[in-house]
């Protein structure tokens, strides 16, 4: 049986800030994200399994997807929680649904803070693949697994 490799998109809007940086992305601002998770293994063979011949059902993996990282990172600021002090009196009444992390939101990091999120979500027989995130029209970042083992 072969293995195969399936790709789900997601787009969601976020803004963030960055603590520190000596460029103009200090300042918060936002982006039109793109998220694609790729999950890996074999298709089931199961005769009487309902999902026979699919690695995962789509509607599986973004249900998974969209209950860990969109529902809470869409339409939010994230912020990294030492800047707290420098943006928090504003962001409340502002932005409303703000999101404090322990690390810079960077497009690095937070391919991260989901990998991590959807490794344990994972059924048996898939593998989380990589991850991509496209944070601008020219610029992405991009997780694997083969390079995390």
């Amino acid at each position: 049986m072969s293995i195969i490799r399936l790709t789900k998109e997601f787009k969601f809007e976020m803004a963030h800030a960055l603590k520190g940086y000596d460029g103009p992305c200090r300042n918060i601002h936002g982006h039109s994200y793109e998220l694609y998770v790729t999950v890996i293994g074999k298709p089931i063979v199961d005769q009487d399994f309902p999902k026979l011949g699919m690695l995962m059902d789509f509607g599986d993996l973004k249900k998974m997807v969209r209950q860990s990282i969109i529902e809470e990172f869409d339409h939010a600021l994230v912020l990294n929680s030492a800047s707290a002090d420098e943006f928090l009196p504003l962001t409340a009444e502002i932005f409303g649904k703000t999101i404090l992390v322990d690390y810079q939101p960077t497009s690095e990091n937070l391919l991260i803070d989901f990998a991590g999120r959807l490794l344990p979500l994972m059924p048996p027989q898939v593998k989380l693949h990589n991850l991509r995130l496209r944070e601008t029209v020219t610029s992405f970042a991009e997780w694997h697994a083969s390079d995390n083992e």
